[in-house]
């Protein structure tokens, strides 16, 4: 199963960072994971009176540097008898500064809570929305009054077969490692397993209309022979990972799959209020083979739709458009 080994948490003094942190601590512990807390700080511009980099710019960005460290030491001093913890403070803009942290130091999950609502109401504030496209890691959501312990947790995957063959390799391998974690998680949480694909019956609509008119049984059984397909990929889908558990995992997770049609948009974010999820694991890159569109329409609907953490993975081969500062 998946097993994270160099975690990055981020936090913000001064804010409720608490269920990230011990979720990053537990976490490490039980991978034997390195563990990195990091906060970061804007960097001081010019302002009346200070030259840029001169020494009044440079002393005030030291000090507001050496507050957060003091305040970042205060915060996880209780935890250093449990595991070695390396800290830092970073200057600059918050989602770039992290994923160059992860890109520097190869670190493979990122962990922090969400940025604060903003005025269209959604869940996750810009930078986190940034991390979510960009960041070449899983990037780990946690609401601020997250449980301690998950009791559901929903994988939300996408067996559609009907892509070219790379694009189906490489999401299968996606779904593998959404469900391959979302699994690692329910046994370590004692949670329930949720595992959901929302379908559709491409040119249904276009059937039943005017211009193609096609009797109902046959719209019927076109569209049972979609669905039966799309269960059958879902059944192997979640046969192939729980071969790599054993037994005893598996008679206790039992995973309750879930086979809903319709547009994933709008269903995911309502089967996950109707099971009441604690967290979502999902994808978040879309198949579209185009530079620039690394988040697709359909999960960043979804993320601004659902009211609980979520654990947001890249497919395999993701190259963040972020680069390193010379």
């Amino acid at each position: 199963m998946k097993r994270f080994k160099d975690i990055l948490c981020v936090v913000e003094t001064g804010k409720a960072c608490k269920p990230a942190l011990e979720r990053a601590i537990t976490l490490a512990e039980n991978n034997q994971a390195s563990l990195t807390i990091i906060d970061v700080t804007e960097r001081i511009t010019m302002g009346v009176g200070m030259l840029k980099d001169g020494p009044i710019s440079a002393d005030l960005q030291a000090a507001v540097v050496d507050s957060h460290a003091q305040a970042l030491e205060t915060m996880i001093d209780p935890y250093r008898k449990r595991i070695k913890i390396k800290t830092k403070v970073l200057t600059g803009i918050s989602f770039l500064e992290i994923i160059r942290e992860v890109l520097r130091y190869g670190h493979d999950l990122v962990i922090k809570i969400p940025d604060a609502r903003d005025w269209l109401d959604r869940l996750f504030g810009s930078d986190d929305m940034h991390l979510l496209r960009k960041c070449p890691c899983p990037i780990w959501l946690i609401k601020p009054k997250a449980p301690k312990s998950y009791r559901r947790i929903l994988a939300a995957v996408d067996v559609d077969d009907s892509y070219p063959h790379a694009e189906v390799e490489s999401q299968h391998i996606l779904n593998r490692q959404i469900l391959e974690i979302a699994s690692s998680l329910a046994l370590s949480d004692f949670a329930e397993l949720h595992v959901a694909h929302v379908w559709e019956a491409v040119g249904e609509g276009v059937m039943r209309g005017a211009l193609m008119n096609t009797p109902e049984d046959k719209v019927v059984a076109y569209v049972e022979k979609v669905r039966k397909h799309r269960q059958a990929g879902l059944e192997k889908l979640v046969h192939e990972v729980s071969d790599k558990l054993n037994q005893d995992a598996m008679n206790y997770l039992k995973p309750e799959t879930h086979l809903v049609k319709g547009k994933a948009r709008k269903e995911i974010p309502v089967l996950t209020n109707q099971i009441e999820a604690d967290l979502v694991v999902m994808g978040t890159v879309a198949r579209t083979g185009i530079p620039g569109f690394i988040m697709g329409n359909t999960a960043e609907t979804i993320l601004d739709h659902i009211d609980c953490s979520v654990l947001a993975i890249k497919p395999p081969g993701f190259v963040t458009p972020v680069m390193l500062e010379d």
